[in-house]
């Protein structure tokens, strides 16, 4: 137990110095006030963390809704207008998870699951670098293919190396270095590098170096927008300052609740998307509910919408730095939350001190562990019908955004399902001029096409046995294809039966009682 604890708590801190700069970063493609992600943070930490079924996910502000949050914040006319959908889209989510809509989640294909995983490594390795090498063109946290100025995730990787910062250069590759010596420490059992996760002790490392460069290299010195700026001077009067209530005046504007729809449905689907990748990932090999996951999320919708935080769902890079950190329960999340409050009130000054290429550097090695090439070889060795949907998922996210790519790659994916699915749902065997054609399962008009191509192999003179013995469920479509067949095949001299079947076809067929 005290094992768990301890687990928990050094991933928690992890979590946090991931979290804190995404946090901001969100807030700041959304158009919003700084704290109301800051604010989603805490509460997708404290609140959502405490209320979810899952042991490792992690929720807070996503990137993938800033796009949707800046654009209702302009339709709406006010950040207190959003804030009131926002609030009403908690509640929605809640009915969702009471109603068990979470049944979504588990028709997600797993190749599709892990192609979004991947997607998101690549897309942390090409956004992260500028930030580690100084170049601050985009938020951290940015998700989208598109930038501003007509830029996209390949022109900034490449725009990086213009404006490359000597001081943010040395920061990242140290904090590096430190992160990899420190983890191969602690895979040698050493009980101190097991004690403290190197990701701090980078953090604090690129803190003091900054300070070096500060007194004795000016030209190397990070400063401005290469550091975390947090919108707080300290104290719980501050934080509280930074509360905007929903305006309860516009709960007339019907675009409210075509917000608070949108807001519901698209922050559902990333939410069980990211409980789902969750479960694979975790060597514990937890199983979340997903209706208790969106009942979880919505109650922290609700509250960050009334104080005036971001919208929340679970993220899958807070998630995979948890799972990373050896977490072991949900206090890990719950204290990331307690973290991000606590420093907030305490110490904001000392965070604004941090490197963002500190930051990057973190993030950078959450890319790796989650994109290594020996993933993808797994996943090309168990064949092209899992191997395809994941690399089609891969390159739609990669090129536009978390949500429209997964979308792509189901449709990919379901479409290598339902291959599958015909071709062990009907199995002929011959022996000469005999056919047997066996049904197995349901058997629904998406087979109708393989049975056709089935029946245009049978020369004539054959006999043929329909055996559906086997199938609880024969489609209309798949018993008129029979009985169409059967009429023609009169013309060829080819005979057709049915072996005694559950479901009574045509009164034209001869039934098989026996094999």
């Amino acid at each position: 137990m005290s094992n768990s604890w301890l687990k928990d708590f050094q991933s928690s801190l992890v979590v946090f110095l991931v979290a804190l700069p995404l946090c901001l970063g969100i807030a700041m493609a959304s158009n919003a006030p700084l704290a109301a992600g800051l604010f989603a943070g805490i509460i997708g930490g404290i609140i959502v963390g405490f209320l979810s079924g899952s042991s490792v996910s992690v929720s807070g502000p996503a990137a993938g809704l800033s796009v949707i949050v800046a654009t209702a914040i302009q339709t709406l006319g006010s950040f207190e207008a959003f804030t009131l959908a926002l609030f009403i889209s908690g509640i929605l989510q809640i009915l969702f998870g009471y109603f068990k809509g979470g049944v979504i989640g588990d028709y997600f294909p797993t190749s599709v699951v892990k192609g979004m995983l991947a997607a998101i490594g690549i897309i942390l390795i090409l956004k992260q670098f500028p930030h580690a090498v100084g170049f601050e063109q985009s938020f951290m946290g940015d998700e989208s293919f598109a930038g501003t100025g007509g830029s996209n995730t390949f022109s900034q990787f490449y725009s990086a190396f213009e404006f490359i910062h000597l001081g943010a250069i040395v920061v990242a590759l140290c904090s590096m270095g430190i992160m990899l010596s420190w983890e191969k420490a602690a895979s040698k059992d050493l009980s101190f590098f097991k004690l403290i996760p190197g990701a701090l002790i980078a953090v604090l490392f690129s803190v003091l170096l900054n300070y070096v460069f500060l007194g004795f290299i000016p030209d190397m010195a990070i400063t401005g927008d290469h550091l975390v700026n947090l919108p707080f001077s300290g104290g719980v009067q501050d934080l509280y300052s930074g509360f905007r209530m929903p305006s309860w005046a516009h709960l007339q504007n019907p675009n409210i609740y075509v917000v608070a729809i949108t807001l519901a449905i698209v922050g559902s689907l990333e939410s069980l998307l990211s409980v789902d990748a969750a479960d694979k990932i975790d060597e514990e090999g937890g199983i979340t509910s997903k209706n208790r996951e969106l009942l979880a999320q919505g109650c922290g919708n609700m509250i960050s919408g009334f104080i005036g935080g971001l919208p929340i769902t679970a993220v899958i890079v807070r998630t995979s730095a948890n799972i990373n950190a050896g977490a072991k329960s949900k206090l890990s999340a719950v204290f990331h939350g307690l973290w991000l409050l606590l420093c907030v009130i305490f110490i904001p000054g000392l965070l604004n001190l941090i490197p963002l290429a500190s930051l990057a550097a973190v993030l950078l090695l959450i890319g790796y562990k989650l994109t290594k090439p020996e993933l993808i070889k797994k996943i090309y060795q168990k064949g092209w019908d899992q191997f395809i949907p994941f690399v089609v998922t891969i390159l739609a996210i990669l090129f536009t955004d978390l949500l429209v790519g997964i979308l792509i790659g189901m449709m990919v994916g379901f479409v290598f399902v339902l291959k599958s699915n015909m071709h062990k749902s009907i199995v002929v065997v011959r022996e000469d001029d005999l056919f047997l054609i066996r049904f197995y399962k349901d058997v629904s008009f998406l087979q109708k096409a393989s049975l056709l191509k089935i029946f245009g192999t049978i020369p004539d003179g054959s006999s043929v046995i329909v055996d559906g013995s086997n199938s609880v469920f024969i489609d209309n479509d798949i018993i008129d294809a029979i009985e169409d067949f059967s009429r023609r095949g009169k013309a060829m001299n080819i005979n057709v039966e049915l072996k005694k079947s559950s479901l009574a076809l045509s009164p034209m067929f001869k039934e098989v009682t026996n094999g």
